[in-house]
């Protein structure tokens, strides 16, 4: 199961001045070639022991400052990034031929920022993620769906959800990005950004 990749290189002359701006080239090129869901990412985490974890995530918004994303902070994930924030971001845009792979730091938003966006969330999304304490163990599917609807009950279609104390942002500050381009026998381009006391510097890896 092997794919042939023939895409066009990826030349050091070709990246913008700094990550950002480049990741925003390839995220607009990705969105404009059809791809689903190209803000999902792989958001990689490890306790405190160095046990890692893995889970597909969505990527809200994205400037200089880094990459957002928000979720339960009694999950798993929100678990491990407090005794470890280190963490790695994958997207995965294999319809492209590319993947950018950023490490870096999470730190939390702040709770208007969290609040804001929360407001922005469709109505039943709001309802899950009071119905849902992510990652803990529930006794079965029908449980679940009690608890939503009990919520629904309290907070009908148009009534402000108010967001959850434990619901909230992370944002992803990058010491590295690296842009992986898939090239004919596997000898991929792969350019990664390198934080150096704040410039960033530009480094080939071999693929």
């Amino acid at each position: 199961m092997r794919a042939h990749y023939r895409a066009e290189g990826l030349a050091e002359a070709d990246l913008a001045p700094d990550p950002y701006r480049q990741f925003r080239r390839w995220f607009d090129q990705a969105t404009a070639s059809g791809l689903h869901e190209p803000n999902a990412m792989v958001l990689s985490t490890a306790d405190a022991g160095g046990r890692p974890s893995s889970r597909t995530v969505l990527l809200k918004r994205f400037d200089e400052r880094g990459f957002v994303f928000f979720t339960n902070h009694g999950s798993r994930k929100g678990r491990e990034i407090a005794a470890n924030p280190r963490v790695s971001l994958l997207f995965p845009w294999h319809g492209v031929a590319r993947q950018v792979i950023v490490g870096g730091s999470a730190e939390h938003l702040g709770r208007d920022e969290t609040v804001a966006y929360f407001r922005t969330r469709p109505h039943g999304s709001q309802l899950g993620a009071w119905a849902s304490e992510q990652s803990s163990q529930v006794s079965s599917r029908e449980e679940l769906d009690r608890l939503y609807r009990e919520l629904a009950d309290r907070y009908p279609e148009g009534e402000d959800v108010p967001a959850p104390p434990e619901w909230g942002g992370y944002r992803v500050v990058p010491e590295t990005v690296e842009f992986w381009q898939g090239r004919e026998n596997r000898l991929h381009d792969r350019l990664r950004y390198v934080d150096v006391d704040g410039a960033w510097t530009v480094e080939r890896l071999c693929p």
